[in-house]
């Protein structure tokens, strides 16, 4: 690709250029979603299919769907907070039960893979066919056991590739929820003449990084004080309020669904729920809100002058 293509295609309409703001609806001036990923054993067996034989890890994942979820949902129905919740399709054959109390509970049910496989690393991006039979293979399993066809998705990790948004375009997704480049929704171009809501998130906003500890997986043993972690969720949500912005909080049954962290979580819910300014809302509501408004999409092209990672030539092996 020549300097004067490259210059060409990251100027295009669409390309790189700040999110606009968001017009919120009624007296809203900005919006909040608590949202939870319901990995439970698949977000460890999708990288270390070895944990398998390891009773106490698979426990400690499993304490989400069968103890975790079940306080989250009666915290949510006391403050009549509803939720998105991004299950892999895993997750739901293995516990379809604690799937459908989701749905039981009026909240909305979203797509996190399968096998919560990450499509992104060190390694590189997954094949895009790959990827499609992926998407495919947790929309059949979320179908068969809640009855639903979710509108959303959550990459796990929050690693998209470049064939992403097309791929969800093409299966009717409305919005995605992985990206980290504004502070409000966005049309996101999918390079095909359509575009997906864009809600975007970021690593701070995250309890994995709080609490998470797996000997040999993840985590370094530090368990962060859960009013800690509280304390600044708090300060980035007053924050993105002053700015108009959307709060996303993603948290996991099997680490905020523990007593102590969920009664930090209930504080921090019945803080933003008291706010009139702020829009309380799953994820699929703010989407379709911000479909209605007709914003220009906007695009994070390949950066320039680079090969596509997608298309990389094998490498050869090297010397020993």
């Amino acid at each position: 690709m020549t300097a004067r293509e490259t210059a060409a295609r990251e100027t295009a309409p669409g390309a790189m250029r700040p999110a606009d703001p968001v017009r919120w609806p009624g007296a809203a001036t900005s919006a909040a979603s608590f949202t939870f990923d319901v990995d439970a054993e698949s977000a460890v067996l999708g990288v270390h299919p070895e944990a398998a034989a390891r009773l106490s890890v698979l426990s400690h994942q499993a304490y989400g769907p069968l103890t975790g979820l079940p306080r989250l949902l009666r915290i949510l129905a006391r403050h009549g907070v509803r939720s998105t919740f991004f299950v892999p399709g895993y997750t739901a054959h293995r516990h379809p039960d604690a799937v459908r109390a989701i749905v039981d509970g009026g909240h909305e049910i979203a797509h996190h893979g399968y096998l919560h496989e990450p499509l992104a690393g060190p390694e590189g991006a997954v094949d895009e066919r790959t990827e499609a039979d992926i998407l495919d293979r947790g929309l059949a399993a979320l179908e068969e056991v809640a009855g639903i066809r979710p509108d959303g998705y959550r990459a796990p990790m929050w690693e998209l590739t470049h064939a992403s948004p097309r791929l969800l375009a093409e299966r009717g997704f409305l919005y995605d929820t992985s990206l980290m480049d504004a502070d409000v929704p966005y049309e996101l171009d999918t390079g095909t003449g359509t575009s997906i809501v864009e809600i975007p998130v970021h690593w701070g906003l995250d309890d994995w990084e709080q609490y998470c500890y797996l000997p040999g997986i993840s985590g370094t043993g530090l368990i962060e004080n859960p009013f800690k972690a509280a304390e600044m969720w708090r300060a980035e949500f007053e924050a993105l309020r002053r700015e108009h912005g959307c709060f996303v909080l993603t948290a996991h049954p099997f680490l905020s669904g523990r007593p102590g962290r969920a009664a930090a979580l209930e504080g921090l819910i019945e803080h933003v729920a008291s706010y009139p300014d702020v829009w309380l809302a799953p994820l699929g509501e703010i989407a379709r809100h911000v479909r209605s408004l007709g914003l220009a999409p906007r695009a994070i092209p390949l950066p320039g002058g680079l090969p596509d990672p997608h298309r990389l030539p094998p490498q050869a092996p090297s010397d020993p």
